[in-house]
């Protein structure tokens, strides 16, 4: 009863804090309640109020209205990269793993050797050649995340394609795409959830991440990573300006984990 319990309170807290991101991803799609480019001399590193609820960075701009705007390119940045690992490391896993042999080899020998190689030198080479900017940057993570999905949807094929009902369809003479098709990626459903969100979760620790190195979201555009290391001077005159970017990484990186250890928990 208590593991039961505890399994509620993850996916309770784990869907009330992905709720409260998204409701900032709507309002910063919407509508924000101040121009987050709008600068102002007299509003500099003033702190919260009724006006301004989390008060205003060094050039004077509003800080909730230019976080708002940094969760929906965060949340785009993020998506985008899971979109594309969970596509073509859904398509090497299966293939990989269902057909084994000298292909499994390469590609998985390829995917080793993409794993060993830090995946922040990998984006950060990508970038360099490529130039800043979010879509150099989802492109960049998108490959740095392609393996890791390869790896684990490779193993979950290998092992429903030993079950016995495979065998049995096989006999059948069913091809081998209606077996993937049909008997194999829908039997993926839970893992590739569960890996999707731990992936997202990933994902938007490294935007944070290479927006606060400047690689990421270029400015005049808000960042949470950004905001963060613009932050860090004034950490002490205006700490709220470093404190709430901070807190809603936090909150987004939780609320994944949180929803992702519920999937992975569920029968």
């Amino acid at each position: 009863m208590e593991v039961n319990k505890n399994k509620r309170i993850k996916l309770i807290l784990g869907i009330t804090l992905t709720g409260i991101i998204f409701i900032m991803l709507l309002l910063g799609i919407i509508k924000t309640p101040y121009d987050p480019m709008e600068m102002s001399s007299e509003l500099k590193l003033t702190g919260a109020s009724f006006k301004h609820i989390m008060g205003c960075d060094q050039f004077g701009r509003d800080v909730f209205s230019r976080i708002l705007v940094g969760v929906k390119e965060t949340l785009i940045v993020a998506g985008a990269v899971v979109l594309i690992g969970s596509f073509f490391g859904t398509i090497l896993g299966t293939i990989t793993g269902y057909y084994g042999g000298i292909l499994d080899e390469i590609l998985m020998r390829i995917t080793d050797a993409v794993l060993a190689f830090p995946s922040i030198l990998l984006c950060l080479l990508i970038i360099s050649l490529l130039g800043g900017g979010r879509n150099t940057l989802i492109l960049a993570l998108g490959i740095a995340f392609i393996p890791s999905f390869a790896r684990i949807i490779r193993g979950e094929v290998l092992k429903i394609r030993s079950l016995d009902y495979i065998y049995s369809v096989k006999l059948f003479g069913a091809s081998d795409l209606r077996i993937i098709f049909i008997h194999i990626i829908p039997n993926l459903k839970k893992v590739l959830l569960s890996t999707v969100l731990i992936g997202f979760n990933n994902a938007v620790l490294a935007e944070a991440g290479m927006s606060y190195l400047g690689m990421g979201v270029q400015p005049p555009m808000p960042s949470l990573g950004r905001m963060l290391s613009e932050a860090q001077t004034y950490i002490f005159t205006n700490p709220s300006i470093a404190l709430f970017p901070g807190l809603i990484i936090v909150m987004m990186i939780l609320g994944f984990s949180l929803l992702a250890d519920a999937v992975s928990d569920l029968k």
